[in-house]
């Protein structure tokens, strides 16, 4: 009998893999600077040039970025599938406004789901802290800081739903999903007794995910978003009778006249 020689994995190789693993669950996240290769080396317990080797062979694959001088970075555009043009196209059309609040209820729903069933103590101090933020910008009347915690906020259950392709794609949609919080921001906050409720809804979903209660959080997620919706058809076509009443305003002045 034959014996085949067994060949030992060369030290590039793991290195390669663990990083790509880093890279898949989310642990390092798009733009994130990589320690030193010394550093690298150090808690891999290898040496520096197996360490280059396998940076060399992640930048090949477009998956870490080498800046001359800067150091090396996780690509921030393996998640951008929304071009710059086709965003601005979707951000212009209103009945998009509708169609990205319909698929929140079916992305973050899972996401709170799961974050409940599956989610650590750590992922839960992270969301927690990520909900103080948005409570902190919201009452610092700052949209666009608010929008940016509402994202984290969403990155932190997703991340806790330890789903990589429901991270993948949650990442991938942020720039859309973002734009579609501040338009909505732009009507919701007008009215104070609006923002107390989407406060107290969005409390909810984070007291069933810390309680790990999935069916609740999830029934949590659809009531906030359902409100969300509720509410801007309301404001929506209270703006449509007030833009028709100021019309009408007008015309019979320039009757007048």
């Amino acid at each position: 009998m034959t014996y085949q020689r067994i060949r030992q994995p060369k030290l590039s190789d793991a290195i390669e893999q663990e990083l790509e693993r880093l890279i898949l669950e989310g642990v390092l996240s798009p733009g994130e600077q990589l320690p030193p290769e010394r550093e690298l080396a150090k808690q891999f317990e290898v040496s520096r040039p197996s360490v280059r080797e396998a940076i060399l062979r992640l930048e090949a694959k477009q998956l870490l970025l080498r800046r001359q001088g800067g150091g090396t970075f996780v690509s921030d555009s393996l998640w951008q599938h929304f071009s710059d043009p086709l965003l601005d196209l979707l951000s212009a059309d209103p009945n998009t406004q509708w169609d990205i609040l319909e698929s929140r209820h079916a992305l973050e729903g899972l996401a709170a789901y799961f974050a409940a069933l599956r989610g650590t103590p750590e992922d839960f101090l992270r969301i927690d802290e990520c909900h103080c933020a948005i409570e902190t910008a919201q009452k610092e009347g700052e949209a666009v800081e608010e929008a940016q915690a509402v994202m984290n906020y969403l990155i932190a259950v997703t991340e806790a739903a330890h789903n990589v392709v429901l991270l993948h794609i949650m990442r991938s949609l942020l720039p859309l999903l973002e734009q579609n919080v501040i338009q909505n921001f732009t009507l919701l906050n007008r009215r104070p007794d609006v923002v107390a409720k989407i406060q107290k809804h969005r409390a909810n979903i984070v007291m069933a995910i810390v309680a790990k209660a999935p069916e609740e959080a999830r029934a949590a997620s659809y009531d906030h978003l359902a409100y969300i919706e509720e509410t801007l058809l309301e404001l929506t076509r209270e703006d449509s009778r007030r833009q028709r009443s100021l019309r009408r305003f007008q015309q019979r002045n320039e009757g007048l006249d």
